[in-house]
Order: C-alpha cells, then structure tokens, then sequence
C-alpha cells in the first residue's frame, strides 16, 4: 500500500518524505518539472502532460491505478484544481484509489471564496469587508474607499494566467483598470473588490489541521512572518509555530459547519484597528510549509496516511517556536527590504541561523534542492508576474 502525490512542487516533496521515511511506497505525478520526484523517499515518478483540467486529472489517476498497480493507494493532491476534480469526481475514484479529499459539499466552501465570506457571516466570524460588481460602471458609481484589493473569488484561471494572487489599489484610476483587466480573465462576477486589511506577512496566522467528525486530530497554528509577494502573498518563506487559542476555534466552528475531512490550511489577518483576526483563505489541501509540522510534532500526511488504513491515530498538537524557511524564495523577496532599511540585516540572518527546518535542503536527501537551483530559471520564467497592459500606475 502506498500514496500518490499530485504535484511535485516543494510542497508535494514534504509529501514524499514523510511517508517515504518510514517506508511506504510513493508515485510522483505531475505535468511540470518538479523537484519531489528527484528525491531518493520517491519510489516512482511519471510525467503528464497536464493536471489542469477535470478530465485530465481523472482520466490520469484512473489510466495509472490500473496500469501500474495502484489499486488502493492514498490520493494527496497539492493544488486546488486537482483538489476539486477529485473532489467532485469521487465516485469513479473510489473503487480504485482511497480518496481523503471531502466531498463537493464540504470543498465548494473553501472553493468559491464567495460561499466562504458568506458562510463566514453566518458563523459570526470576522473577514475584510467585500463587494462584488457587475461592471466597471457599477464600480464607480459605488466608490467604496481606497485602498482596496482586487481578487478573484475562484483562484484557478486567475492565478495561471496573472502569477498573482491579488492586486492593490491605491487610486480610482487603478481600481478601474484593475476591475475591467481581471473581468478580462475571469467573469466579472468573479471579481470581488475587497478591503485591504493593513499590514504585511508578519499579521498572518493560519490554522493547519487533520480534521475529523469536529475535532482536530492534528494541530499546528503558525505566524507568517515573511511571504513572497510581501503584500498579498501566494506562498510563504519564513514561519513560526505559535499558540493562538482564537485562531484555532474559529477554525473549528467553520470546518465543523462544512462537516470537513482531511488536511486543510486557514488562513487569517490580524486586523489591528479592530483588533480580530479575519478569515482570508481555505485551502483544502496540504499547503506549502507542512514539512515543519514533522519537526514540531504534527507529521500530517503520515497521520492522514494511518487513518485512510484504518489505524488508530491519536490527537497531537505542535509545539510552538518552531520556524521553517524556503531560502530560494526568502532570500530574493528580503533583499529588496534590506536595501531599503525597512529589514534589519543581523535580524535576518538570526533568523537563518536560527531555522529548524529548510523547505527543500535536507543532508540525506540533497538532490531535490540541486534541481530547484537548476531550475529556477525557469521557475521564475514561468511563475513571474504577468504585465498589466494599460493599467495605469
């Protein structure tokens, strides 16, 4: 019995070694160079031409489960449209694979950010204030004060096609050329126009879970310290385990109301002018920084793993203080505020020096890191930020 890891991005490569370690068997599959198939904890690997779409995804999984032999083995997939094709096609999966991803009624909420906020509301927890418009004319005509943030509230074809999780607004001019540039990319009922919740990575918290029938069987609540982008950031550099009570119960009550299974990453913002942490983002899925949780005593995709076979798993909680960074994404976004003297030089390399654990460099498995030096060529070739044409400045 073994896993299948979808995507072998860094996050995947955690996947890979959690498991491996301790001897399961684990298929990489991805449609991207990627870093976690190089590993030494990898049993197999194989190339896709692509896990973008629906069809694509299950017709993948079910063509492998039989070729290779897979029958039973453990789904864990890394992005969010591989969550929901999974999710929403879980009855031609099951037969073959065991399928942790919840089903469609549980998924659809943290999916469409547009149920969260409105589910949030009905469980009284607190997140940025957010409209949605028809047209860029409606826009106007409403005039909700500046700053605000431009996103959409199904990340999918938004972020393949910008690189980009948000924008900023600082001026009407650019809240409208922002509006009418994403109803460009997706529906502009899609395009939600949200306020912008002061501070940077360092007012970010999130709950991280192995959540089951209400209650947390693995815990770990952590602060983003720094992120990439600084501003609205798609992943994180540098956290820290923290011990935050409030973040941990509101966690609970919405994955309690959406009847939730799996491993799932909630995210929050410190609003300081109000004092209360607003709810920014569900993901359904293993997130980017899981690894620190092996470190800090909450080994998620093993203790997910142990209860798809049916074994016992009792509830643990990580310890705080523990940090983990990505160097090769820390590194370029603290450069910048270095030389501009809003980051401290001898603060920063305390915090290397002080890191419990690197997202890629491991001594007894180095080979994943070489590649991703190798690659970032192209990483950055193709996860920089589109040019916004005739948006003004």
């Amino acid at each position: 019995m073994g896993a299948v890891v979808l995507g072998g991005d860094y996050q995947g490569l955690g996947i890979v070694r959690s498991l491996g370690r301790r001897g399961i068997p684990v298929c990489v599959v991805d449609d991207e160079p990627s870093v976690a198939r190089h590993s030494r904890f990898a049993s197999s690997s194989l190339r896709v031409p692509r896990l973008r779409d629906e069809d694509d995804v299950v017709e993948c999984l079910l063509d492998l489960g039989e070729r290779a032999g897979l029958r039973g083995w453990v789904l864990y997939p890394t992005r969010d449209e591989i969550v929901a094709a999974i999710s929403r096609r879980r009855d031609e999966l099951e037969p073959l694979f065991r399928v942790p991803t919840p089903s469609w009624e549980s998924v659809h909420w943290a999916w469409d950010k547009r149920l969260t906020y409105e589910l949030a509301g009905e469980l009284g927890l607190a997140h940025p204030r957010t409209w949605r418009f028809g047209d860029a004319a409606e826009l106007a005509a409403a005039a909700p004060e500046l700053p605000l943030v431009i996103k959409p509230a199904i990340k999918e074809h938004f972020i393949y096609a910008t690189n980009e999780k948000a924008w900023r607004a600082d001026t009407r001019a650019r809240l409208d050329g922002l509006f009418r540039h994403a109803a460009g990319i997706v529906p502009a009922e899609e395009v939600m126009v949200q306020e912008l919740v002061p501070g940077d990575g360092s007012c970010q918290f999130s709950y991280c879970g192995f959540f089951k029938d209400g209650r947390s069987l693995a815990t770990m609540l952590v602060r983003r310290w720094r992120q990439r982008p600084l501003d609205f950031g798609r992943s994180s550099t540098f956290v820290e385990t923290v011990e935050i009570p409030e973040i941990e119960e509101l966690a609970h009550r919405f994955l309690t109301r959406i009847d939730y299974y799996g491993l799932v990453e909630i995210e929050f913002k410190l609003d300081e002018r109000a004092e209360e942490y607003k709810l920014l983002d569900v993901n359904p899925r293993t997130w980017g920084y899981h690894s620190i949780g092996l470190r800090a005593g909450a080994d998620f995709p093993l203790l997910l793993f142990r209860d798809q076979l049916g074994q016992k798993v009792e509830p643990v909680r990580a310890v705080p203080g523990v940090t983990w960074v990505r160097l090769s994404t820390d590194l370029p976004t603290a450069v910048p505020e270095l030389l501009a003297g809003r980051l401290r030089w001898r603060e920063y390399f305390r915090t290397l020096r002080a890191a419990d654990v690197e997202g890629l460099f491991d001594r007894d498995d180095p080979m994943p890191a070489i590649v991703e030096f190798a690659l970032l060529p192209y990483l950055y070739r193709t996860r920089k930020p589109t040019p916004r044409q005739d948006v003004p400045a």
